[in-house]
């Protein structure tokens, strides 16, 4: 009787914790994913049992039980980060898990040049696959709520999108880019220093954006930066063909022409003193740099001399001249895009 109680009371509960034990291993280390390669995901916020939950219906851990128990007794439970993880067929539970913790979500690199607008950035995301329709992202764009969440007090996110090379999760939303693209550009900006100039951060913001888009010659953008000082201390109209453009962005067929420029646009500086209403395209930090330190000089004008640099000048006269010879002259005109010149 005594041996039967013994069994029962230790050898019993001692062979079912033996059992357990083995169990977890099992499941643990010995069961493997016997499935194709497979992109699991977790979304952003997720919670522990959702992903449980989700493995399991994939058949990816053979216990949620074990799963939950180990992740529970490491403190691991909220340790999991977002991303697409490719596991590959024969991984095991701690495989799975050492991926979730310490692996490379799956990436693929994205180049956003200087000086695009937030349409054509949205054009770039839908060719490159990252979004299905790029209306999607221009929309998101112009959302209030959306621009309430990224603390942008404007009308649009365009100027806060920064230019740069980025590794995105191909499956994330536009709304995810859009935030990564936000904060990129306050982590770049934010050792800049205001206080010597006397414009706003935001008007620096829009002057750049105008600089951007007026010349890809590096060593010219502060001269530009500062024909445009000089002209807003005149109370000369900036007369500045890309914030035109951009007034009719939806509209405009890529022929510039004498009625766009009558157009009464927010944006069109033909027609309206000062600054656009905003940023017209993303800026890069060169850019901005340039309208934070412009070059000090008494030129008010410039004229393309079509191989992606300028030629100044101080005089309504000497400007004539200048397009006579630049932009009249034929021969002159066939010139080399400034995408075509070596950066200087």
């Amino acid at each position: 009787m005594k041996r039967n109680i013994v069994v029962f009371v230790i050898i019993a509960p001692l062979m079912a914790v033996m059992l357990s034990l083995a169990k977890a291993y099992y499941y643990f280390d010995v069961w493997q994913y016997e499935g194709e390669d497979v992109v699991f995901q977790v979304q952003p916020g997720e919670g522990f049992s959702s992903i449980n939950h989700r493995l399991d219906r994939a058949g990816l851990i053979g216990s949620t039980k074990v799963f939950y128990r180990y992740c529970q007794l490491k403190n691991l439970m909220t340790k999991f980060k977002s991303g697409h993880y490719e596991i590959p067929t024969g991984s095991t539970m701690r495989d799975i898990i050492n991926l979730l913790l310490y692996g490379r979500p799956i990436t693929v690199e994205l180049t956003i040049p200087e000086g695009k607008n937030f349409y054509e950035i949205a054009a770039l995301l839908e060719a490159n696959g990252f979004i299905s329709k790029a209306q999607d992202f221009v929309k998101l764009a112009r959302d209030p709520a959306m621009l309430r969440q990224l603390n942008i007090t404007n009308e649009t996110v365009e100027g806060y999108l920064y230019p740069d090379t980025y590794k995105f999760d191909p499956h994330q939303s536009a709304a995810q880019i859009m935030r990564v693209m936000v904060e990129e550009f306050r982590q770049k900006t934010k050792s800049l220093d205001y206080s010597k100039s006397t414009l706003t951060p935001e008007q620096v913001l829009i002057l750049a954006s105008v600089v951007e888009k007026e010349t890809g010659a590096r060593a010219e953008r502060s001269r530009i930066a500062g024909v445009f000082f000089n002209r807003l201390k005149k109370k000369m109209r900036l007369q500045s063909d890309p914030t035109t453009i951009y007034g009719i962005w939806e509209q405009f067929k890529g022929n510039l022409k004498k009625e766009h420029l009558q157009e009464v646009t927010p944006y069109n500086t033909y027609r309206i003193n000062g600054l656009p209403k905003g940023p017209i395209c993303n800026p890069g930090l060169d850019a901005i740099r340039a309208v934070l330190t412009p070059e000090r000089h008494d030129y008010l004008y410039f004229v393309s001399k079509n191989d992606g640099t300028h030629v100044f000048t101080k005089t309504y006269a000497e400007h004539l001249q200048a397009v006579e010879i630049w932009q009249v002259t034929r021969q002159n005109r066939e010139g080399k895009s400034w995408r075509q010149m070596k950066q200087n």
